[in-house]
């Protein structure tokens, strides 16, 4: 009896031992996998059913366990190094990987040799970007990395940034109106007569005080301007004019001294003091478009009217008082014979201003064919 169940337990625990054993052998094992390590690589594990403190070696064998996840399988890196123009590693240089597709970034900064390295990165189309205080911006776009592939990039030569500077530059009138000056300085007719007065540029600057006064003292001493009253002076002291003179050398230097002081008179009360004081402006400003008619009246009106500094049209006082002034003033140095009083000084007067008026004709319709010197001017 107690035989049949001895027996009888062993074969129950003989059989379960059995199954056991067979269950065992039909569980997988479980491994830990370092992703860095080789699929070559050994590892270590406990054996089923052995000592929990002895350990075993083997191979990764099996492809199913050398074999990364799909997701590692797949990813790839991008590595680089950044160099300036001459060669030395560029660190800390600010590092952009965007995916082209899904606009997503990543970032890092060169290491102390210049280089970066992206991991893991998914296949797909992407743009590199590399920025460097002082260097110019480095662009690479569509770079397209493969599934698993390390795409090991040239290296990158950073150019040095232009350096660009906006430079405004700021004109005053007074200097637009200087370099007029200098152009209407060189304007002669025949190339000898000074032909200062006339501006032949579209809305010119106005003179300042200063440089009214230059232009008239300029053209009382151009050598063609202390030429023309000696040749006056002669053909008077040929014709005995102004007799109270005299002949001979006395005569004809007092002659030239009268018809010099005339012309630099006019000169600076007209164009200088005048101007100044009344704010005008004494140049003649040239037309040279219209019918023959209407340049023929705008030469002629110039006589009594002019432009003043603020650019508008007004009475030209400085022309009508100021050959009104110098004929008054030429009776304090020609012969008391010759002096008619206030009847010779309108006479005067009117000649002044009638000749000025014939000047002007012949500025809009002859001089500047016959000039020189005459350039297109800087405009306001």
């Amino acid at each position: 009896m107690w035989s049949l169940r001895i027996s009888a337990t062993l074969t129950l625990t003989t059989t379960l031992a059995a199954t056991l054993s067979l269950h065992a052998q039909a569980q997988p094992r479980q491994i830990q996998r370092n992703p860095h390590s080789s699929p070559t690589q050994a590892i270590t594990s406990e054996p089923a059913g052995g000592n929990p403190g002895s350990d075993a070696t083997e191979k990764l064998s099996d492809p199913d366990i050398a074999r990364p996840p799909a997701s590692d399988q797949n990813s790839g890196s991008i590595t680089g190094t950044v160099l300036d123009a001459d060669g030395a590693e560029v660190t800390d240089a600010l590092v952009t990987l965007e995916n082209a597709d899904s606009k997503t970034q990543r970032m890092l900064t060169t290491d102390s040799a210049g280089s970066f390295k992206f991991d893991s990165i998914e296949p797909g189309r992407f743009n590199l970007t590399i920025t460097s205080t002082g260097f110019a911006p480095w662009v690479s776009t569509d770079l397209a990395l493969h599934a698993g592939q390390d795409y090991a990039l040239p290296p990158v030569a950073l150019q040095l940034a232009s350096t660009m500077t906006d430079v405004e530059v700021t004109v005053t009138r007074h200097e637009i109106a200087e370099d007029q000056m200098h152009f209407e300085e060189n304007q002669r007719v025949l190339g000898v007569f000074p032909n200062f007065y006339v501006s032949y540029g579209k809305n010119p600057a106005p003179f300042s005080a200063g440089q009214k006064f230059r232009l008239a003292l300029r053209t009382s001493v151009d050598p063609i301007s202390i030429a023309i009253p000696g040749v006056i002076a002669s053909v008077e002291q040929w014709q005995d004019g102004f007799s109270g003179y005299g002949q001979g050398a006395a005569g004809y230097a007092k002659r030239f001294g009268a018809s010099s002081a005339d012309s630099a008179i006019s000169i600076m009360i007209t164009d200088a003091i005048l101007p100044s004081i009344l704010r005008q402006d004494p140049r003649y400003f040239y037309k040279g478009t219209g019918s023959i008619r209407s340049r023929a009246l705008y030469a002629v009106a110039t006589a009594v009217i002019c432009k003043g500094d603020n650019g508008r049209w007004q009475p030209n006082y400085s022309n009508v008082l100021g050959n009104l002034a110098a004929a008054s003033i030429s009776n304090l140095y020609y012969p008391p014979t010759d002096r008619h009083g206030l009847g010779l000084t309108v006479d005067n007067w009117l000649i002044g201003t009638a000749s000025g008026a014939a000047g002007t004709l012949f500025q809009e319709f002859l001089v500047k064919k016959i000039s020189r010197g005459i350039h297109r001017q800087p405009e306001q």
